[in-house]
């Protein structure tokens, strides 16, 4: 069985965010799958997803301020910057974490970790919605 949607988060201020909910509310047919994978996919090129901590906010704040401090705004050696400020670290950030991830289904549930948590990297001031493409495979 296979099945492809495209799910919508709703915008979300800049930083890292669990999103794990608002994906599992959108997909409700995983309950019917005993064996399989989800795959998500960001269709964004500033904006990530990511596995982390899924218990304590302060990782995701941590992650923020690390990545402030790796990538930030307004480097003097950046020429994209026609869009803002945020903008050409909001696309190395996403290079770094990635656009996707493969999650396997096991007994009508995402098989994550006890503390595991899927992440929405909002790498921009203003985002806004990010679309997911989510595909399912499984029996």
């Amino acid at each position: 069985m296979w099945q492809q949607r495209i799910l919508q988060l709703s915008p979300k201020s800049k930083g890292f965010h669990l999103i794990s909910r608002e994906v599992l509310d959108q997909l409700p047919e995983i309950a019917d799958i005993q064996t399989g994978l989800l795959h998500l996919f960001i269709q964004h090129t500033s904006a990530s997803l990511s596995l982390n901590e899924n218990a304590d906010p302060s990782v995701r704040g941590d992650m923020e301020r690390h990545f402030q401090h790796a990538v930030p705004e307004n480097a003097p050696y950046y020429e994209h910057t026609m869009e803002g400020p945020d903008d050409m670290p909001a696309h190395i950030r996403s290079v770094m974490l990635g656009e996707s991830l493969s999650l396997p289904i096991g007994q009508g549930r995402l098989l994550l970790g006890t503390w595991q948590g899927i992440y929405l990297g909002e790498h921009r001031n203003n985002g806004g919605a990010r679309r997911v493409v989510a595909t399912l495979n499984g029996d």
